[in-house]
Parts: structure tokens; C-alpha cells; sequence
């Protein structure tokens, strides 16, 4: 019997769109979007600032380096996470129902600076028991390590456990685990996933 429900956040939770960020960042630096994602991408930056290795404001000041940006801090964060859409692929109700029948948890890779972003802008964000968030670990998915983690805070056996995400890689990394993973398709497919194993909300 499932005990412990496990989400992704980007693309499952959240919706986002690194264009839209490109974007942003174009109107306040002397590059186009297609140049300001050459530029990031060169900087090697995404994996080291996911595994909290780089903090926000070192982040800030390097990527204003590289695209000639003079913005402030809190403008650079609201740039940077100008990736993420208005509304969640979930409906909150359909969370606040789970969370009434089952431990919710969060496992994401992602960084300090869109994670509080996200927090402070998505009230859907309650419902979650606990985070395991790869900036705070130092360790991404699929590595074994942060499924671990997960376990743990599931506070259940990994058989009892339902994780999905949007990538395969990631849903092949907790089946190793012994956790209960489906890809992550679309709320109609989720629904039918949670149904056919008795999830109820």
C-alpha cells in the first residue's frame, strides 16, 4: 500500500520554459536570447549551482558578468526565475486531497534561487511534507545518493512509495531503488496512475 507520494517539480509541479528566461535576460544585457543561452551554457554553472556549490549571490555576479548585465540582485532573481509559467500543471485541490491521505514530498533539482522564488510565489507549495531539494545535498538525480535521502524522509519502505518525474532517467534511478516511479505525461495520465494503484484525493 502506497504511504508516501513523491513529486518532481519542474515539469510535473511546475511548469517552466528556460526561452522565457533567455528572454528576460535579453531585455537588460546587449545579447539576444539565442547568444544569452550560448553564454550561460559555457559557463558550466547549471550543475555546480544545483549541487549548491555556487551560492546566489556568486551566481548573480558571474552571470552579470558574462552577459554585461547591471541589474540588482533582486531584479537578477526575478530574471532568473522569470523560466517558471503562472499556473501549475497540478491543481491544488488535487494536492490538499493527497495530502490529506498521504505523506506529500518533493525531489528536485534545482537551485537556491529558484527555490525560494518558487516558495514565496506558489502557495502550492504547503502542501509538502518535506523537500529534498539537491542544492541543500550537494547530490542531483539520478544519483543514487538523493534517492536515499528520499527514502528517508518518506519514512515508509521504498515499495511503498510513488514517485513520478518528468525525465526517464530519473524514474529508472528509483525503480533501482525499489520505489513505485511512473514518467510523468500529463495530469489525465497522472490521475490514472494514482487511480489504478487506489491513491485516492
Amino acid at each position: 500500500m502506497i504511504e508516501t507520494l513523491i513529486f518532481d517539480l519542474g515539469q510535473v509541479i511546475l511548469p517552466f520554459d528556460w526561452k522565457r528566461g533567455y528572454r528576460a535576460l535579453a531585455d537588460y544585457c546587449p545579447y539576444a536570447p539565442e547568444e544569452v543561452r550560448r553564454r550561460i551554457k559555457e559557463t558550466g554553472l547549471f550543475d555546480t549551482v544545483e549541487r549548491g556549490l555556487v551560492e546566489p549571490g556568486e551566481l548573480a555576479r558571474r552571470l552579470s558578468a558574462v552577459l554585461e548585465l547591471n541589474v540588482s540582485f533582486e531584479k537578477f532573481r526575478e530574471l532568473w526565475s522569470s523560466i517558471f509559467l503562472p499556473e501549475p500543471n497540478l491543481p491544488d485541490e488535487m494536492l490538499a486531497g493527497l495530502h490529506a491521505n498521504y505523506r506529500l514530498l518533493l525531489l528536485s533539482n534545482t537551485d537556491a534561487i529558484h527555490y525560494g522564488w518558487i516558495v514565496e510565489k506558489y502557495p502550492i507549495m504547503r502542501h509538502f511534507d518535506h523537500c529534498v531539494l539537491s542544492f541543500e545535498l550537494g547530490l542531483r538525480k539520478p544519483e543514487p545518493g538523493i534517492y536515499q535521502e528520499a527514502i528517508r524522509q518518506s519514512q515508509c519502505a521504498p515499495a511503498q512509495i510513488f514517485f513520478t518525474d518528468d525525465m526517464a532517467e530519473n524514474i529508472a534511478a528509483a525503480r533501482l531503488a525499489g520505489i513505485d516511479a511512473v514518467q510523468f505525461q500529463s495530469l489525465e495520465q497522472l490521475e490514472g496512475e494514482l487511480t489504478s494503484r487506489g491513491i485516492r484525493w
